[in-house]
């Protein structure tokens, strides 16, 4: 799996289209998609059109909601495939625990069921607490490959990480930037810039980087595309990562306990 993927999250069919193999060009492999967004058939129209081969691209996508239980799910996943274009998904991702609906187990074990018939070559989750993955993997046996959380140096999720760390389970960061630009305008954030001469999203990635997370930003701009690329020519001292995660605490993550996804 890239270090580094693009994010899809409010991108049309037709937008994705279009950036997808802008995002190639530039370097992309990893594209994150999910049956919420409704963008699938766009994600793969852009990396048709894109001019690479279906084996060159890291596809994630995830479980919607509404497709939580054994069989369900085996046909979201059917429907995503098809919207797709394609015969198989690099990652699968049971996009919300929903515990209040009790079905993230057989939801799992039907992810369990699609690697074994081919569908998927590795499966994870996204937005589990530490106790969701505590039952899943004793019920079933099977430890996610992946837990994609929301995670930036706001909401920094120590439990999380540590528990992943323990399981040897990647992290995946959603909203790596954070939203509406006001992290990338803390001073911590532009000190640091400042000094490699890089800009705030870039010392932002750098900072996911440097602690083995993976982030998959969005953008929908050539130049930003680009610039989210351009991180894998500095590092950041210890530091300075712990200075900005000194900004933990000053926003609030959703509550995968009582998140309800349609």
């Amino acid at each position: 799996m890239p270090v580094l993927g693009l994010g899809t999250w409010t991108m049309t069919d037709e937008l994705a289209a279009q950036v997808i193999p802008v995002a190639a060009q530039l370097g992309y492999r990893m594209v994150d998609t999910a049956a919420f967004y409704q963008n699938e058939r766009g994600v793969g129209q852009g990396i048709r059109r894109s001019g690479l081969t279906r084996e060159e691209f890291f596809i994630t996508s995830k479980v919607n909601g509404r497709d939580h239980g054994l069989d369900r799910a085996i046909r979201g996943c059917e429907q995503t495939l098809a919207r797709l274009g394609t015969d198989y998904l690099d990652l699968y991702l049971i996009h919300w625990p929903m515990p209040m609906r009790d079905l993230y187990v057989d939801t799992w074990r039907a992810c369990i069921r699609l690697v074994e018939e081919g569908y998927v070559k590795s499966i994870g989750v996204s937005n589990f607490l530490p106790r969701h993955l505590d039952r899943i993997i004793g019920e079933t046996g099977l430890i996610p490959a992946v837990n994609q959380i929301q995670l930036h140096p706001r909401i920094v999720q120590w439990e999380s990480r540590a528990y992943a760390e323990k399981h040897g389970i990647v992290v995946q960061s959603w909203s790596p930037l954070g939203q509406g630009g006001t992290l990338l305008a803390e001073p911590v954030v532009q000190a640091v810039a400042g000094r490699y001469s890089k800009s705030t999203a870039q010392v932002v990635l750098r900072w996911h980087l440097e602690q083995g997370l993976v982030p998959i930003p969005k953008s929908s701009d050539r130049g930003r595309l680009a610039a989210n690329l351009d991180v894998f020519d500095f590092h950041l001292a210890d530091d300075e990562i712990k200075e900005i995660s000194g900004l933990n605490g000053t926003e609030q993550p959703m509550n995968p306990e009582t998140f309800e996804q349609d």
